[in-house]
């Protein structure tokens, strides 16, 4: 049942009520739509109608940006720390520590328990599979880590490979260097370096081998000694290739397999190798899993309600027995 939940914030500070506002209120937008409620707002007084629960966290979100508003609040403030609100009472229930990463965001860090869990496994165990849905930050926390064991001289080097599989298309022939093949498939990676480390360093690193990128396929017969591994996209590999990159792993080093089972790009009737690895290697000691959910995802508000959506739908077609669009996975 709807019911209308009032913020006030006094005294008046003008400049911060703008902040937290935003251009044409577009920051009171994304609580909006996050949290299923309405906002209406005359002056420093703010009223929101919805869900009790839901109103509730809204009002906390308000509070929470309302404090951060003495500088101007992004739209990247604003929807990571949505995530925070929504994920504050599970966090402080587990009560986890994030562990701090030596990255160029200093403020970086994990947002749900699951993130958080995340983190800390990679730390801990010498292989960590990250499986879930985008937008759960599963590639840019494993290179934030590995970011930040290079820094801390914990590794020598740091390598990011994935497969080279199409997103249910056919590219054809690409013409260039092989570089200049694999970076279309790379530059998620590419991507998340530059923004962790700034791009000059990050060149730097490249020239002198202190970080590589290259294709799952040139993986094969190298062992890799006191490397930070990340495996991207691995619901793309094959059974043999999981196993391939798996065993590359020398002394000192780390690996991380990131993947979403809900995005394989195989041919139809192939099994995924990330599926069987689930299975397989559930047990072992010395490998972590941390499973994300659409709870965990750190992008647009939409995002994660577009995740459940499709969820839905493919319980609903499991019911039916019918095959999800795409075929059926793995």
């Amino acid at each position: 049942m709807a019911r209308t939940t009032e913020v006030v914030f006094e005294p008046v500070d003008n400049e911060r009520l703008a902040n937290l506002c935003g251009a044409l209120d577009e920051n009171l937008r994304q609580i909006e739509s996050a949290f299923d409620v309405s906002i209406a707002r005359r002056g420093e007084c703010f009223k929101l109608a919805g869900s009790p629960s839901q109103a509730r966290l809204a009002a906390q979100a308000l509070q929470s940006f309302y404090e951060q508003a003495g500088d101007h609040l992004t739209v990247d403030d604003i929807q990571l720390g949505l995530v925070e609100v929504i994920n504050r009472k599970k966090i402080a229930e587990s009560s986890p520590v994030s562990p701090t990463l030596l990255t160029r965001k200093t403020e970086l860090h994990g947002r749900t328990p699951n993130q958080i869990e995340y983190l800390a496994n990679i730390q801990a165990y010498d292989i960590t599979f990250g499986i879930g849905p985008a937008g759960t930050g599963k590639t840019y926390l494993a290179v934030a880590s590995a970011v930040d064991a290079l820094e801390r001289d914990l590794v020598e080097r740091i390598i990011l490979t994935r497969p080279a599989v199409e997103a249910g298309e056919r590219l054809g022939f690409l013409p260039g260097d092989l570089a200049q093949k694999v970076d279309p498939y790379l530059r998620p990676l590419y991507d998340a370096l530059y923004d962790l480390m700034g791009f000059d360093r990050v060149t730097k690193l490249f020239e002198r081998g202190g970080i590589e990128i290259a294709p799952l396929a040139f993986m094969r017969g190298r062992t890799l000694n006191h490397a930070f591994i990340i495996l991207d996209e691995a619901q793309n590999t094959t059974p043999e290739q999981m196993k391939m990159f798996l065993t590359r792993i020398g002394i000192g080093a780390k690996a991380v397999v990131t993947g979403d089972p809900t995005q394989i790009d195989l041919p139809r009737g192939n099994r995924s190798g990330l599926l069987e690895a689930r299975e397989i290697l559930s047990t072992v000691r010395g490998i972590a899993m941390t499973e994300f959910g659409k709870q965990d995802v750190v992008r647009h508000p939409l995002v994660a309600r577009i995740v459940d959506a499709y969820d839905k739908e493919t319980a609903r077609l499991a019911r039916q027995s019918i095959p999800p669009v795409g075929g059926v996975p793995g």
